[in-house]
């Protein structure tokens, strides 16, 4: 398995941990929202709104188009912060996941 579809594949559980914890929202944050500078758009949104509306489709058009993917991520930290004291081992164990896969030296191209 590729990096391309390792990745899509931590996506996928990360979309599906979101929705187990209820995490998953219908309604999109608003545009302005979405415009934020701040890390995380901590001051326009909540941590799972950004990983939903921000972090996902931003990681999926990577994987899609086989671009570039991140090479040092920290999201773990983050989540560790916003979702202390709450049972939602297995969404920071794919976060955890995912910033380790992505902060590995690569070994040639990703891509066929």
């Amino acid at each position: 398995m590729d990096l391309y579809q390792q990745t899509q594949q931590l996506l996928d559980e990360l979309t599906w941990q979101l929705q187990q914890h209820q995490l998953w929202s219908d309604t999109a944050p608003a545009a302005s929202a979405l415009q934020s500078q701040a890390p995380f758009c901590v001051d326009t949104m909540p941590f799972a709104s950004w990983l939903q509306f921000v972090f996902l489709p931003r990681m999926q058009a990577l994987v899609a188009t086989k671009q570039p993917l991140p090479t040092r991520m920290q999201i773990t930290p983050m989540a560790e912060v916003v979702y202390e004291g709450q049972e939602v081992k297995g969404l920071i164990q794919v976060l955890h996941a995912l910033d380790s896969l992505l902060s590995k030296p690569q070994q040639g191209p990703t891509h066929a």
